[in-house]
């Protein structure tokens, strides 16, 4: 009799399964890779990554989340640590490096206790708890700021642009930030609120990065529809169109018989009055500029530039959101609606030529709730680094309007968490005490990694900034250009609260997460199982 068990195949062939210990190791070093790519980023002398996709197109960028967008990761783990950068792009649009760096060292602390038999279950725990007690400990350091407060907005600008392309500019640009989100800032029962949407940014190349301007209103990447039309309108009243100013075709199939030549040249008139009557009714009602957001049929333009109307065609749906926000115009369906009611306001109105291209600027608006800056530099890659480091600086001063608080950067605040979380820790009994000191010992890789970005020795940094905060100083922070400690928030190294708190919670939930899989079922059809990672080996 043969006793021999048949093996029981329960998954299908070529599906790859790594299990236990192997799986959490596999996970967390493919995380920790991600960190590491990003981590020579962060702070002031941080460097930058280039990027080359398939298609040859180049991009040199500082920024977090756009190195991590922008490579393509495979690993399952490695992917859960790109969504941590989208959500803090997304909630605050800065912080980006912070949240993942943070994360890599969540879990690479956490894989020492592993390896001490602490069940990760106890670790996840541990986490929670620190998370929860780290939101509480920084409520309570963060200090008061309010939109009144001009220059402290303006350090947070400064602050977000550090070591980012635009740093060479970054006074005019902070000033530029400040004024465009103190613009649309708008307030409601809770407070402070900023649409980021509200400010467009713009970039052209040509010119320097100190060429960028701030319009009160909107830049449109259109020209005028017929050079017939004036260059520029004063005192310009604005019409906001979304119908096409052309005869309609017939959606049924029309034939109509003419059976004499003079039949067909009524006919032609008849279509020309019918034009001639929409841009009578446009004229009618005041309006010297039209923007329209469909087509503007020939005979059309030539009647609106005989009437001195300035006509923009084809514009952009978001551009005519903007600028009805912008000018206090009301955006019309109808031509047969339009009224003096419907128009919009701008003290001008012109074509301008930047660069290669001709734009058309509505400028001047009287409490215009859009705003535009226009972003210029030498090159493309210049330009599109300086929107990105202007995106981080928008983002940090909508954050810090709309929950009034801001702390000290520089890696004070993470020296303060970390001390607080180890005298939280020594009140817990159990092996959360662990998870939550290894939680707290992480705290230390913001300021590790600043330092170590700077060149100088993480060592004696961290250990001069415990010190300096022993005895109370919770601001002090690194100054990397001289290696010595400094008082952060009197060197107006500020950040916005959410972009820690949004930092740590973010984190802290991926390395649970990522904590919790022990079983990695990797399925046939997946283009590749997710491999063990050798260290140093960027080939994600």
């Amino acid at each position: 009799m043969n006793n021999q068990v048949q093996p029981i195949y329960i998954l299908p062939e070529g599906t790859q399964r790594t299990t236990g210990r192997n799986a959490q190791k596999n996970n967390i070093m493919a995380a920790k890779l991600v960190a590491e790519t990003v981590r020579t980023t962060l702070g002031p002398k941080g460097m930058d990554k280039m990027i080359v996709d398939s298609m040859g197109d180049v991009i040199v960028t500082n920024d977090g989340v756009t190195i991590l967008k922008e490579i393509q990761i495979e690993h399952p783990a490695a992917k859960m640590m790109v969504e941590i950068a989208k959500t803090q792009e997304d909630e605050v649009g800065d912080g980006t490096t912070t949240a993942v760096v943070l994360a890599g060292e969540f879990l690479k602390n956490a894989e020492a206790l592993i390896e001490q038999d602490v069940h990760p279950t106890v670790i996840a725990r541990g986490y929670r708890l620190a998370e929860q007690k780290a939101q509480e400990i920084l409520l309570k350091i963060a200090e008061n700021i309010s939109d009144k407060d001009e220059v402290s907005l303006k350090k947070i600008a400064i602050t977000a642009m550090t070591g980012k392309g635009a740093e060479n500019a970054k006074d005019v640009l902070a000033e530029l930030t400040v004024r465009a989100v103190r613009t649309v800032v708008e307030r409601n029962a809770q407070g402070a609120f900023v649409d980021k949407e509200n400010i467009k940014l713009e970039k052209k190349v040509g010119g320097s990065v100190d060429d960028s301007e701030l319009i009160s209103g909107i830049v449109l990447d259109k020209e005028r529809v017929h050079s017939g039309m004036p260059q520029s309108v004063k005192n310009a009243k604005i019409a906001l169109v979304d119908s096409a100013i052309e005869i309609k075709n017939t959606e049924i199939d029309a034939k109509i018989q003419i059976t004499d030549p003079s039949q067909l040249q009524a006919f032609l008139d008849q279509e020309e009055r019918m034009i001639k009557d929409k841009v009578d009714r446009i004229v009618k009602s005041g309006a010297n500029v039209l923007i329209c957001q469909k087509g503007i049929d020939d005979v059309a333009q030539h009647f609106l530039a005989k009437a001195g109307v300035y006509a923009v065609r084809r514009a952009k749906k978001s551009d005519m959101e903007a600028l009805a926000r912008a000018t206090g115009a009301k955006l019309v369906t109808s031509l047969k609606d339009l009224s003096a009611s419907d128009l919009g306001h701008a003290g001008m109105v012109e074509d301008v030529r930047v660069g290669s291209e001709q734009m058309t600027y509505v400028r001047e608006c009287k409490n215009p709730k859009a705003v535009t800056i226009l972003v210029r530099g030498g090159t493309e890659h210049v330009v599109d680094e300086v929107k990105r480091a202007m995106e981080d600086a928008i983002g940090d001063v909508s954050a810090a309007l709309a929950s009034g608080k801001v702390v000290a950067g520089a890696g004070a605040s993470e020296i303060e968490l970390g001390r607080e979380l180890r005298k939280y820790a020594q009140g817990l009994s159990g092996r959360e005490q662990l998870a939550v000191n290894a939680f707290a010992d992480a705290m230390d890789i913001i300021p590790r990694t600043l330092a170590e970005n700077a060149g100088l020795d993480p060592i004696d940094v961290l250990t001069e900034l415990k010190a300096q905060h022993d005895k109370g100083n919770k601001w002090a922070g690194i100054d990397v250009f001289t290696g010595k400690s400094m008082d952060a928030w009197k060197r107006g190294v500020l950040e916005p609260l959410k972009i820690k708190t949004q930092a740590v919670s973010s984190a802290s939930e991926v390395a649970v997460m990522i904590l919790r899989i022990d079983d990695v079922i990797a399925g046939s059809g997946s283009k590749q199982a997710p491999r063990m990672p050798n260290p140093g080996d960027m080939d994600m």
